[in-house]
Order: C-alpha cells, then sequence, then structure tokens
C-alpha cells in the first residue's frame, strides 16, 4: 500500500494514469507529447507506477522497425480505511526513512 501511495502522490502521475485510463495503451513519445513532458521524466514517473502494479509496459516494433515501449494502466483498487492503513503499517520496518 504504502508503494502505491507514493506513487500517487504526484500530479504528473496522476495525468499519466488519467491519460492511459482515457486513451488507452499508449507509448511513451505519444504519451508525453499528449501530457507536455519530456520522455526522459515520462519514463522516471512510468517507472514509479510500474513498481508500484499501476501499470505495465511491453515492447514492441512497429512496422518500420522502431521500438515502442506501450504501458497500459493495470486495473486496482485501493481501500483507504484506518483498518488498511494500521495492516499497511505493521509491515513497515523499525528504522523511519530519512
Amino acid at each position: 500500500m504504502a508503494a502505491i501511495l507514493s506513487a500517487l502522490d504526484n500530479p504528473h502521475r496522476l495525468r499519466i494514469l488519467a491519460a492511459l485510463k482515457v486513451g488507452g495503451r499508449n507509448y511513451v513519445s505519444q504519451l508525453a507529447r499528449e501530457i507536455g513532458i519530456s520522455r526522459p521524466l515520462l519514463h522516471l514517473h512510468l517507472n514509479k507506477l510500474e513498481e508500484a502494479g499501476l501499470v505495465t509496459s511491453q515492447l514492441e516494433l512497429s512496422a518500420d522497425g522502431k521500438a515502442l515501449n506501450y504501458f497500459e494502466v493495470v486495473a486496482f483498487h485501493v481501500e483507504l480505511t484506518p483498518e488498511t492503513v494500521a495492516a499497511a503499517a505493521a509491515t513497515l520496518s523499525d528504522k523511519p526513512e530519512k
């Protein structure tokens, strides 16, 4: 749960998820143009979303031989209640992050 909440704690990542949900799967260059951010920054955010299990990627070759990395949203549901927060907190290490 901490990874999901961390991934969702960024306006760019929320916009990326929304764009993929509304427009469907998309490749990095096109998605970067649609959202209005650079490809390196988009990759950074997509990696965070993928690590949290919110998007998946698939590398495909276009007709002209270019490698295109397509991303799409994974169906997810997060129930945020005091009980789920307590359960997630119980899995954390004892040392706080600095």
